[in-house]
């Protein structure tokens, strides 16, 4: 994905000071043979909208949010060709503050309006905009969708008073939360660890043939929560089910399930450690960032006595189970390549979390697990504050 749109961006800046949409979307057309659908040229890889303006700040509308929806599965890139130069901006729904215009109310169950140049954010949580960012700020993307973003364009739409609520940090918990960094540093040291890790590796080792079908899956939400079922999943009859779909080498004969909204995916409480564990699947040669966590329910699980919260990464490749991690959230890497995504998820909530996911990638093939406990204390700090 990457490789394209430093292309396109190379190609579009070559073409600076053309100063006309119409002979730069021409040429642009030409060059990567994309199909045009009205004011949209797309091809498989991306889909691009070209707009004209004196200068970068311009309030020209871009598109409806029913066109965008058709192209949201794949990076739209806006051109804004000014005199002097042309400029890159990202555009999928994870990149829009709201929608202006509407001639109906924009509900969920309503797509309706479009977007101005104005409400396409200009940086994404301290990433810039710019067309060295487009595949990173994409990688966020892909992981939320449209349909992730249209609860938070709603709201944003039209100031709807958002459910929910914050988890409330008070002083009885704070010590707790703040202890987490440390716990998790005597669980890893300790045998539940090992135990733990032995106990998923089991799982996953009587059904990599099953696994390996579902990482076939195209849909990477659907196929992340059926391995992560296969693996952690409580209810026999609709695990079976879906073994035996995968065994007949039918993924679209999968049955219907819904996976708890719940922080992990595995609980296993030891005597001095009460652990949940997340399941993550990561195909080593696609880019993708792995969703993370709820922060308002990582700190109320974290308030609790002897809370320690682990990921359980299974890498997969062609063919092959490539290896499995068990690794802290505050491993150190790890935490580094955590992404706050405070500015998606709400006005009554702290936001959510992704990896980055070459760092998963890593993890996976060359397991670490030291933490540092000053560095993952201040996050939390700075999670409490949000």
């Amino acid at each position: 994905m990457s490789d394209i749109l430093d292309s396109l961006a190379s190609f579009v800046r070559q073409h600076d000071g053309i100063n006309d949409k119409a002979k730069l979307s021409d040429l642009v057309a030409k060059q990567y043979q994309l199909t045009r659908d009205r004011s949209v040229f797309y091809c498989r890889q991306f889909a691009i909208r070209f707009s004209s303006a004196k200068s970068q700040s311009f309030s020209n509308t871009v598109l409806s949010l029913s066109n965008l929806q058709k192209f949201d599965d794949r990076p739209f890139v806006v051109c804004l060709v000014t005199p002097k130069a042309n400029h890159l901006l990202l555009a999928n729904t994870t990149m829009l503050r709201k929608i202006s215009h509407s001639s109906q109310p924009l509900r969920e169950d309503n797509i309706r309006g479009s977007f101005n140049g104005s409400d396409i954010s200009r940086d994404l949580e301290g990433i810039k905009n710019v067309p060295e960012n487009l595949s990173r700020l994409f990688d966020i993307h892909a992981e939320i969708g449209f349909d992730g973003n249209l609860a938070r364009l709603v709201e944003a739409t039209n100031n709807i008073v958002p459910t929910g609520s914050k988890f409330d940090v008070m002083e009885a918990n704070l010590a707790c939360i703040l202890a987490a960094p440390t716990r998790a540093s005597e669980f890893i040291a300790s045998k539940d660890a090992t135990q733990l890790k032995s106990e998923l590796d089991n799982t996953v080792a009587k059904i990599q043939n099953e696994i390996l079908i579902a990482a076939l899956i195209e849909n990477t939400n659907v196929r992340g929560r059926v391995i992560e079922y296969l693996i952690t999943g409580e209810d026999k009859q609709l695990r079976e089910s879906l073994l035996n779909a995968l065994r007949n080498k039918d993924s679209s004969d999968l049955p219907p399930f819904k996976t708890e909204n719940a922080l992990g995916d595995y609980t296993r409480i030891f005597e001095r450690f009460h652990t949940v564990t997340d399941v993550k699947t990561k195909i080593m040669i696609l880019s993708s960032n792995p969703k993370a966590y709820n922060l308002d329910k990582m700190l109320e699980f974290l308030a609790t006595e002897r809370s320690v919260f682990m990921f359980y990464f299974v890498g997969v490749d062609p063919g092959r189970v490539v290896d499995t991690s068990l690794i802290s959230m505050f491993q150190k890497q790890l935490l580094a390549a955590t992404i706050t995504l405070k500015h998606w998820a709400g006005r009554n909530s702290r936001g959510v979390t992704q990896f980055e996911g070459r760092v998963v990638g890593d993890l996976i093939e060359n397991p670490r697990f030291g933490i540092d406990v000053s560095e993952s204390e201040a996050f939390l700090n700075r999670i409490i504050e949000l």
